[in-house]
């Protein structure tokens, strides 16, 4: 054996005998568990007696059932140096379109998070195919270049997406066995939600209000959903 091949030998044996050298750490892709809570941005998901925090789209937040429910989100593991960071999707379809906005440079988690919540996939897709720059500049964050990028390296990557499983606009949920918010304590939530998606609060105030005075029955994910788009339309 030549003195080449003895030392590749012996750092194979050594990464071999260090605990956590010999395999990549295992990366979770799928939780299942009962939810303790929820907000716009983020759950904690209760898996075998471990509480997950999970950050969400607000698409997800629509979808999922109330606290106390057993739900299913395929989930994406971001590894950080000091830090590691669960991304939860109800649907694969979701996971899926996530993971190709995170692949364009310039693009990290976070503003995938906020890609995904500041649109539907249906009119995300949409607004990539048909190069709707405007319509993608309006999501905070996005400015015209990143929108630019969006529309050069994704156009055909996302094509297969927007024929598969077309996902049906949810209606509005009816709570059943819980109080209803107050109008106050509502409009602090939505709020809170709008800032962490990066919109600016003189906006997303007037959103929350104009959404509040449509009237009708209230609940946080009608009046979420109005707000954003109330800001879509600004």
């Amino acid at each position: 054996m030549t003195r080449v091949a003895e030392c590749r030998e012996h750092k194979l044996q050594s990464r071999r005998s260090t605990p956590g050298l010999s395999e990549p750490s295992p990366m979770i892709a799928h939780l299942s568990g009962t939810l303790l809570s929820k907000q716009a941005t983020s759950v904690i998901l209760d898996v075998g007696g471990v509480g997950y925090e999970v950050t969400i789209p607000v698409s997800t937040f629509y979808d999922l059932e109330d606290p106390g429910s057993r739900v299913q989100l395929r989930i994406y593991t971001h590894v950080k140096e000091d830090a590691l960071q669960l991304y939860g999707f109800k649907t694969a379809r979701e996971r899926e379109l996530f993971m190709r906005l995170i692949s364009v440079s310039g693009i990290g988690p976070k503003l995938g998070i906020t890609l995904l919540s500041g649109m539907s996939a249906d009119e995300m897709i949409a607004s990539i195919r048909t190069n709707n720059l405007a319509r993608l500049t309006l999501i905070p964050g996005v400015g015209r270049k990143t929108a630019e990028r969006l529309v050069m390296e994704l156009r055909e990557k996302v094509a297969s997406l927007s024929s598969a499983e077309l996902e049906e606009e949810l209606g509005e949920r009816i709570m059943t066995g819980a109080p209803l918010p107050t109008q106050d304590s509502l409009r602090s939530d939505v709020l809170s939600a709008l800032l962490n998606l990066g919109y600016q609060r003189s906006s997303a105030e007037k959103a929350v209000s104009a959404a509040l005075d449509e009237g009708g029955d209230i609940s946080m994910e009608l009046i979420l959903r109005r707000s954003l788009r109330k800001l879509a339309k600004a």
